[in-house]
């Protein structure tokens, strides 16, 4: 069996025509495809006397390039424009770049690769975490959130990592630094009397298929937006979940999905089919869900984000996340004896441990429950009949509660604008007026409350309405000059 050779040594293999040839990665182009350069010869330690040449040379010019005491902002750029950049996604690459040119170069890009220190990191990460933030202070506040330390600090730690593998410097001073803790967002779950709500006021909104689709199948947002109808066998009712979009830099990506795993077919039942085949009788298109805007193409994730959140206010439901959904399928799955191997399967889970990790509370139930039917049947005694015991039962029963009307919508009076929620704490404003000029333009207004942006919006369409106003009498008196 052939050895295998080093990560970065280059590669070594016999011809056909009985030569040896040895090739190296020296760089990588736009797309991320490596750039090889390779040597041969009649000889195999020949021709890996000549690999090593050539890696001589490569390394040369690398040491021409990057120097021990080169300012840390250029070491990070060069890492992350030749090393990091073509493995990463468009999205990522977004996340990576905000980091690196809006906080970590502007902070500590002037020190020397050579000097920066782990006092300086640590003093860096407790500068940016009081005041580092640069745009809606007024809302988050003057510093930068834990998870945007702890990415940072990341991307530090990778960058100097490499500057060791490259004998730049002897130590990675981003080890050891003491960073906040790490949280993970909190898990949360529709009980089956508000999916009943979500679903009826999803109806009003036109978006029942989707989210119906969303609750039976816990795919993620991008794989859900991607679909086309030619992933749906409705005579076998598999769908096959083979890419995913997403939006980065104001546009919309259509890629594979990120891993082997979240490339599959699930089965759909029946009821769902039947509502997908009659909701595709009022498609034109090749998406199941596409956008009402841009031809062609899928609704826009951050769109559909914001309806969620619309959808959940009005049905009087808990304000969860849209990746909430799919945990509320996962939870009501193993409520329901889904064992953790299929649902693994289901939601496109790289393996098991994955599916048991995040779902430790559910499995947990269910091997309470078990242990008590085991008490029961067995040894006779009635178990631990506690609340836990009762958690997931109504996910089990069809919800009971008075019929809920939907929340109808207000529909705004022509030339009043309209208004979004952004989020939690901000709300925009626009209006959209035709100029004297025949254009149409438009103009915005934010403010922390729906109220507030009521008040701004008016303020903002009467000013607007005396500037149209004005300017078209301008206009005519040009005119009739």
């Amino acid at each position: 069996m052939s050895k295998k050779r080093k990560k970065g040594s280059g590669t070594l293999r016999k011809r056909a025509d009985g030569r040896w040839e040895a090739r190296v990665v020296t760089g990588y182009d736009e797309k991320g495809k490596p750039i090889t350069k390779n040597v041969t010869a009649n000889e195999k330690s020949k021709c890996l006397e000549k690999l090593e040449k050539l890696k001589e040379e490569i390394n040369f010019i690398q040491r021409d390039t990057t120097k021990a005491d080169m300012p840390f902002g250029e070491w990070i750029d060069f890492w992350y424009r030749h090393y990091c950049k073509m493995t990463i996604r468009p999205s990522t690459q977004a996340g990576y770049e905000n980091r690196i040119y809006n906080h970590i170069i502007p902070e500590i890009g002037s020190i020397k690769l050579n000097k920066l220190t782990q006092n300086y990191l640590q003093q860096f990460y407790s500068r940016v975490k009081k005041c580092g933030r640069l745009q809606y202070k007024e809302f988050y506040g003057d510093g930068l959130s834990d998870r945007m330390i702890r990415g940072i600090h990341a991307l530090c730690r990778m960058a100097l990592e490499k500057a060791v593998s490259e004998n730049l410097i002897t130590i990675n001073p981003a080890i050891g630094c003491k960073l906040p803790p790490k949280k993970s967002a909190e898990m949360q779950v529709l009980t089956p009397e508000e999916m009943h709500r979500f679903l009826i006021q999803a109806k009003y909104e036109g978006y029942f298929e989707m989210l119906l689709l969303e609750l039976t199948t816990g795919m993620r947002r991008g794989e859900l937006l991607a679909l086309q109808w030619k992933d749906l066998n409705f005579q076998t009712g598999e769908l096959h979940i083979c890419r995913q979009v997403y939006h980065v830099k104001g546009s919309l990506q259509i890629t594979e999905p990120k891993t082997k795993g979240s490339i599959r077919t699930i089965i759909l039942s029946k009821s769902v089919l039947n509502v997908l085949a009659e909701y595709k009788k009022t498609v034109n298109s090749r998406w199941l869900f596409p956008s009402p805007v841009i031809d062609d193409m899928p609704r826009n994730p951050q769109s559909v984000f914001k309806k969620v959140k619309e959808i959940l206010k009005k049905a009087d439901c808990k304000n969860i996340r849209f990746h909430d959904l799919r945990h509320t399928f996962a939870t009501t799955a193993l409520a329901n004896g889904m064992d953790v191997k299929t649902l693994s399967s289901i939601i496109g889970h790289v393996s098991s441990e994955t599916t048991l990790d995040i779902y430790l509370h559910s499995t947990q139930e269910m091997q309470r429950q078990a242990a008590n039917k085991i008490d029961r049947g067995i040894v006779g005694c009635e178990g631990d009949n506690t609340e836990d015991e009762n958690v997931h039962v109504q996910t089990l029963k069809t919800p009971c509660e008075p019929k809920f009307e939907p929340v109808k919508r207000k529909i705004r009076k022509s030339g009043t604008g309209c208004i979004t929620e952004i989020n939690d704490h901000l709300f925009e404003g626009k209006f959209s007026p035709t100029g004297a000029d025949g254009k149409r333009f438009t103009r915005h207004i934010y403010a922390k409350t729906r109220d507030e942006c009521e008040i701004l919006l008016a303020e903002m369409i009467a000013k607007t309405k005396a500037e149209i106003q004005e300017a078209k009498a301008k206009l005519k008196a040009s005119q009739s000059a």
